[in-house]
């Protein structure tokens, strides 16, 4: 689904990854950790094409030399992104945004209900929304695109207790990890797991509620380690990054 060869990123004249090198298949979710300011949105928004990185090595989607390309072609080709902190769009109403996104002819007013987003549908997008909203906002917009490949940054960033649930079940439905409940023609997600996801999480807490297949660890801008992610996760805990990244790579 997603490969990495040599993938250096730069910002405002700045090294910030450094050869990366990764492997995503087709129905794989990956995790990555690191720590704050160490280039985990950096590589999800240079994966996106977003403009302000300037790249070098090979970024290859689906088997096709990618790094080249627009962000919206790549939105056509599969790739959503979920942003960290997304902008606010004035004059734009959630449901119109959402019928830009829509890949199929996807009931918006059911999968809005069942993230409880029925009644933003008329209001700007991410116009007043509090933390949890953003979050299930952005996942609704991904869930009307149904990329083939998700790229989610810090889904349970800013988010209560009581919403991290519905955030880890959209997340479930996204990535095909369970059936979808909303109908219309040529909707219905395939339940073989063909889509794959790249997670980035600060606290590991989006693990309670989606499964992960591989994790990996982002330190100063390098990828050091790679393993089972609930392994990692309990020795940063335990250790720290620092350690993390001297006892395994």
């Amino acid at each position: 689904m997603l490969v990495l060869e040599n993938f250096n990123v730069t910002l405002d004249g700045k090294h910030i990854l450094h050869n990366i090198n990764l492997t995503i298949k087709a129905g794989e979710t990956h995790v990555l950790f690191g720590p704050n300011g160490h280039g985990k949105s950096t590589l999800l928004n240079a994966i996106m094409g977003l403009p302000r990185y300037r790249v070098s090595g090979r970024c290859c989607f689906k088997g096709q030399d990618i790094t080249s390309l627009s962000v919206d072609e790549r939105a056509r080709l599969g790739i959503g992104l979920m942003f960290q902190r997304p902008p606010t769009i004035r004059g734009l109403s959630l449901r119109n945004i959402l019928k830009i996104c829509a890949r199929n002819d996807i009931d918006i007013d059911t999968l809005a209900s069942q993230l409880k987003l029925r009644t933003f549908l008329e209001r700007d997008v991410n116009d007043g929304f509090s933390g949890g909203e953003l979050k299930r906002s952005e996942l609704l917009q991904l869930l009307t695109q149904q990329p083939d490949l998700a790229l989610i940054d810090e889904p349970e960033s800013g988010v209560d207790l009581e919403n991290i649930g519905l955030i880890g079940s959209a997340l479930n439905l996204l990535l095909e990890k369970e059936k979808p409940r909303y109908q219309g023609s040529d909707c219905q997600l395939k339940h073989s797991r063909h889509k794959a996801g790249l997670i980035i999480t600060h606290t590991g807490h989006i693990l309670n509620f989606v499964e992960a297949d591989v994790g990996h660890v982002l330190y100063e801008g390098r990828l050091a380690c790679t393993g089972h992610p609930r392994e990692i996760l309990a020795f940063i805990q335990q250790k720290g990054y620092s350690e993390c990244v001297r006892c395994l790579v």
